[in-house]
């Protein structure tokens, strides 16, 4: 939504039009015209112009006079008469530009006027400014800017600089905005109306929402109706009020316009960024039936209005199928539009309906010969912004759009820097990842945004800080964010404590999740893959459960977690098309690339050979690359180049307990039994919680004759898990087997090997 910028005032121009050679009767008219009788003027122009149609001087005296009279629709025909005669006749093409400010059908032709006058006369700033003026109330933002750029290097006029100062701040670039308010203020001139609207929205977003609720609560009290003022103004004090804590008065100042067919837009607005600020689910409900009154109430709706409701829609909890809908009939109307095409791409994406190979390879036509204009770029910045992870390959994309020379021209999208975070992110590329983080925090709206919390925890998490990464994740849970930030901050708590292994900690996450989303099939899944690994349900359950998801879902429908169970599960043959089909979607992801290669190898240990050797010699050879190559030579048994690359791993990251537990694997399985157990010990050194490490440590005792020692370390680890209500069939096979042996060992035969037993229990 935009508002309308103030204008200057229509001017007479009276001695501009005089020339020193009139007809009589022309000069009769300016007379008239100059003593003010308007209508009289008219009526002598007219006369004039009966017999001397073409008479430009008799035109102009009509168009002024028309103008003067108020009488805008017919001044404006009257200026175009004027073109007739003399196309390049500067004052009628300003007063052109100056009319088309009027009215939204004008604007265009303004544009034009004004664009044929520049040519004339580039150094003519207010013609400049009223362009500006005009390009903002087309929404062709950038443009304006550029204009505007070039005005406020010159002398601009008072209304040049409100002008401008209202368009920084609908494109969000609010410190600039907040400078020009203050340069227009410094004239003497106070901020009323639409522009008075922009300001305080600008102080709002420049955290000053005190200052925001004084300019918006006087400009209401100017107010002594419900015009269009009046209305927007309501509509930014409600926000205003929730930047000030005021949570009642936000909604109560928009009680007014409840129940009005004019005002459905600014309270569906409103209301959804109060929605979005305090989790207030009665709200939602509010603001989609609001928009769909909206698109009711208009049977031919525009693009614009199509592209704003499915923008809220895909914010609504299960509103993304609606957003589709009217993304794809917005497309309808212009399916030449690139920011359109990107939106329904990333959400077709987000419903599991596209891949993210299939995205990445949609959009590289959208981006090849990009338009030149800011105004075009703009849109295609908003859409790629909503790309959530974009694939690495979109990385010269992204920079692209953040380089200086694009930026300068007017696109503005700050969140650009946190897409290109995540894009290094996935590259493993820590440093550059925080750097594009700082970037955006350091914009105005990083600054209010809890998102890069969520990132930074998240980089934390991968570089092995679990529990600063988890203290992160509290510390945003803390603070009772928007639903979006709480369901991502849960899963991320979720996925640290699955790292760490305290299995019931990221169950207890998962609960909380589907407590706040319990008809979310994708957390169901996840929650059945924590479940599964923390053996609180079995094998059979989880497979089940997984059956019934690849049965119902389609096939593009992949989540993070259903990789988490594919992975969690062990391999078998028969799933050997689902990790073909998710390693194409995924293939950096290690734990399916073995479920992969493990499959093959079962059928064939030289096609699993093969295919390693393919993905070994396609890795550069660095840090970054050192665990899948690990992971796949363990995979194929060349526990050699594996142990070689998860030391190289240690080398540098001495704590990380996964490479270390993953080497005393690679030791126990080249039978170098003192090297696991040390290796082992380590590990448990560094994580007494790590049961799996625990158990590998009393597999060992076992297998160097310790079966006591193996024993007593097993039962300590079944207390335990008994203590937090769960049990683990796995440790109670252990222990049942080494006592076994124990007895046979000792001459004796325990009670269920007896052959006695054995018959009777078969009769």
């Amino acid at each position: 939504m935009t508002y309308p910028i103030n204008v200057p005032a229509l001017g007479s121009n009276i001695a501009t039009a005089q020339t020193q050679k009139l007809p009589q009767a022309v000069k009769k008219g300016f007379n008239l015209l100059k003593k003010g009788l308007v209508n009289d003027a008219i009526t002598t122009f007219k006369k004039v112009l009966k017999t001397r149609p073409q008479s430009l001087q008799a035109r102009l005296g009509l168009a002024i006079a028309y103008r003067r009279a108020g009488k805008i629709s017919a001044a404006w025909n009257a200026y175009q008469k004027v073109l007739e005669v003399d196309g390049s006749n500067q004052l009628a093409l300003k007063s052109i530009g100056l009319l088309g400010t009027y009215r939204p059908q004008w604007n265009a032709k303004g544009i034009g006027a004004l664009t044929t006058l520049l040519q004339f006369n580039s150094n003519d700033g207010e013609a400049r400014g009223l362009r500006a003026t005009l390009y903002s109330y087309q929404g062709r933002f950038a443009e304006a800017i550029a204009d505007y750029q070039i005005a406020l290097n010159g002398n601009p006029t008072p209304d040049t600089i409100l002008g401008a100062a209202q368009t920084y701040s609908y494109t969000g670039d609010f410190p600039k905005a907040l400078q020009l308010f203050n340069r227009y203020q410094g004239t003497g001139k106070n901020i009323q109306g639409f522009a008075a609207v922009a300001y305080g929205r600008t102080l709002r977003e420049t955290g000053n929402a005190a200052g925001a609720v004084q300019v918006l609560e006087a400009q209401l009290q100017r107010s002594s109706g419900l015009d269009t003022v009046a209305i927007e103004t309501r509509k930014e004090l409600a926000i205003a009020y929730l930047g000030t804590q005021k949570k009642a008065q936000a909604l109560a100042i928009l009680d007014p316009l409840k129940g009005r067919a004019d005002t459905l837009l600014p309270l569906a607005r409103a209301l959804n960024e109060i929605r979005k600020s305090t989790n207030n689910p009665a709200l939602t409900q509010q603001v989609g039936n609001l928009y769909r009154q909206a698109l009711t109430n208009n049977p031919n709706p525009s693009s614009q209005l199509l592209k704003e409701a499915g923008d809220v829609f895909s914010g609504l909890p299960q509103g993304k199928q609606a957003a589709l809908q009217l993304y794809r009939q917005a497309l309808s109307k212009s399916p030449s539009d690139r920011g359109l095409q990107i939106k329904q791409l990333a959400l077709e994406n987000k419903l599991g309906l596209l891949t993210k190979n299939a995205l990445k390879q949609r959009l590289f036509p959208i981006f090849q010969n990009l338009p030149n204009k800011p105004a075009q770029l703009q849109p295609l910045a908003l859409a790629l912004a909503d790309i959530d992870n974009p694939d690495p390959e979109l990385l010269p994309v992204y920079q692209n759009f953040l380089q200086p020379r694009v930026t300068s021209s007017g696109v503005n999208v700050p969140f650009l820097y946190f897409r290109v975070a995540q894009i290094y992110l996935q590259l493993q590329d820590m440093t550059s990842a925080r750097q594009a983080l700082a970037a955006y925090t350091t914009t105005s709206q990083g600054k209010k945004d809890l998102a890069p919390q969520l990132l930074a925890a998240e980089i934390e998490r991968q570089e092995g800080n679990f529990q600063a990464s988890a203290r992160r994740y509290q510390a945003l849970l803390g603070t009772n964010p928007g639903n979006d930030i709480v369901n991502a901050a849960w899963q991320g708590l979720a996925g640290v404590r699955l790292q760490q292994k305290r299995y019931q900690e990221a169950l207890a996450a998962y609960d909380q999740l589907l407590a706040l989303n319990p008809q979310n099939l994708n957390i169901q899944l996840g929650r059945t893959s924590i479940a599964y690994q923390a053996k609180m349900i079995s094998q059979v359950q989880a497979e089940g459960f997984l059956n019934n998801w690849l049965a119902t879902q389609p096939a593009t429908n992949t989540p993070p977690e259903l990789f988490s169970l594919v992975t969690a599960l062990p391999t078998t043959p028969q799933r050997v098309p689902l990790y073909n089909y998710l390693v194409q979607i995924e293939p950096s992801n290690i734990r399916l690339q073995m479920r992969l290669v493990q499959a093959i190898a079962e059928r064939s240990p030289a096609l699993a050979r093969a295919r390693v050797k393919r993905l070994l010699a396609n890795l550069p050879q660095n840090s970054n690359t050192d665990q899948l190559q690990a992971e796949l030579a363990r995979a194929i048994g060349d526990f050699d180049r594996a142990g070689k690359a998860y030391e190289r791993i240690l080398a540098t990251e001495p704590d990380n307990t996964d490479a270390l537990a993953a080497l005393g694997g690679i030791r126990f399985e080249q039978r170098q039994f003192d090297s696991a157990q040390q290796v082992y010990t380590e590990v448990v050194e560094l994580k007494p919680d790590d049961k799996e490490a625990r158990r590998a440590l009393a597999g060992l005792n076992a297998i160097m004759d310790k079966p006591l020692a193996a024993l007593a370390q097993l039962e300590q680890l079944q207390l335990e898990q008994i203590s937090q209500g769960a049990t683990d069939v796995d440790v109670s096979r252990q222990m049942q087997q080494l006592r076994e042996d124990f007895l046979l060992r000792r001459g004796f035969q325990p009670p269920w090997e007896s052959y006695e037993r054995r018959g009777k229990d078969s009769k």
